[in-house]
């Protein structure tokens, strides 16, 4: 499995800290598509510690490439938390397309957050 994104936010003027800021936020989306949920339980949270709440771990990230599209010809704008958009769509139309089923709700693996 990978996860591969284009992105375009004008000329590129730091391509190290844009491709961070990209990859980052592909990683944060891979976690609210897949997994990321707080749990309730009688109006109370029952995940409100990182050691309970379930984020991406190494274990989770596939593969990740971003292509930096460098476009001179326009003012730079900054990535800031776009980048992150695209995940959740990607990888719910990559399960239709491999399963058939539509999931139209996030996270995509309700319970993959649980463990055993």
């Amino acid at each position: 499995m990978r996860l591969v994104e284009a992105f375009e936010c004008g000329a590129i003027v730091n391509p190290d800290g844009l491709r961070n800021q990209v990859v980052g936020a592909m990683i944060q989306g891979l976690g609210g598509a897949l997994f990321e949920a707080i749990t309730f339980l009688n109006g109370r949270i029952q995940n409100p510690h990182f050691a309970t709440y379930r984020l991406p771990r190494f274990r989770d990230v596939p593969e990740i490439k971003a292509l930096l599209l460098d476009r001179k010809d326009i003012p730079s704008a900054g990535a800031g938390e776009t980048p992150i958009m695209a995940v959740a769509p990607a990888i719910g139309n990559a399960i239709f397309d491999a399963t058939g089923v539509r999931l139209n709700g996030l996270p995509l693996v309700p319970r993959g957050w649980q463990r055993g």
